[in-house]
This record gives C-alpha cells, structure tokens and sequence, in this order.
C-alpha cells in the first residue's frame, strides 16, 4: 500500500511539473511578440527589422510632416532627434485629437520599403502626457525636455 501511495504522489507531482511548464512555454509563446517591441526611429534606421515583423516605434511627430490623405488615411514622419521615419496610416479610425506635430506618439505596424506602415496609432492623452518609453528614447539620445508645469 505505502509503495502505492508513494508512486501516485510522484505520477502527481511530475503532471504537475508537466502542466506548469505547457503553461510557461505557451504563455512565452503569446507574449513572444508583446516583449520589448518598442524601437525607436534610431533603432529602426540602424537595424531594420524584417517586413513580415509587427513592432511599435515611437518618437516626436516632426513638424510640418502631417499629410492628409483620403478618408483616414495621413502620413507624417516620427523622429527622436538622430533619425526620421516616413510613418504612413490607412486604417478605418480617424487620427486622435490629441495627435499634432512636436508631440510624441508610439505607433504600431510593420517597416515595408523603408516606410513604417502603421496599423495604429497613439497620441498623447492630454498636453503633458507623453509614453514612457518615447522619454526614455529621447533621454537616451540626448533631445529630451521636461514640459514646462
């Protein structure tokens, strides 16, 4: 009976260990896209990532670079001080409100071409506002400016 019981014990505890590591394979998996996807238009411009790739890349909007286009689609260029990048969108949504020239946004598509053709963009919330992740980019390459309070 003990040697039963001992054996049942471990055929429970090796499912278990089986189980938990199906769950974290398959959470890697679905996170595999999600992780560290943010690049800026330095990144972008020194290493570009394969067409078939999807990434977010955020920066400031350029002044003058807003371009209208039909329907919702417009074009502008994203920078960060050292590099530009064409970013174009056709989606079905309108451009936010809040989405204006000098101001930062993050973006979401694929480079094609040299251009970054975006699925979604992102402005900011209100006039303070700016992502993490552009400041921290614009930190890095020395452009950035805290707002005025």
């Amino acid at each position: 009976m003990r040697g039963l019981k001992k054996q049942r014990r471990i055929q429970i505890i090796a499912i278990a260990v089986v189980a938990l590591l199906v769950a974290t394979v398959t959470i890697g998996y679905a996170l595999k896209d999600g992780i560290n996807f943010f690049r800026s238009p330095t990144e972008v411009a020194e290493n570009p990532p394969p067409a078939t790739e999807t990434f977010r890349i955020g920066g400031l909007v350029l002044e003058d670079s807003i371009v209208n286009g039909e329907g919702f689609a417009f074009s502008f260029v994203v920078t960060d001080g050292n590099a530009e990048i064409p970013v174009s969108y056709v989606g079905n949504i309108p451009k936010p409100d809040l989405f204006e020239e000098g101001q930062g946004t993050v973006a979401t598509g694929k480079y094609i071409n040299n251009v970054f053709q975006a699925t979604e963009i992102l402005a900011k919330h209100d006039e303070t506002y700016m992502p993490v992740e552009v400041i921290d980019a614009l930190k890095a390459q020395g452009v950035y400016q805290e707002p005025d309070s």
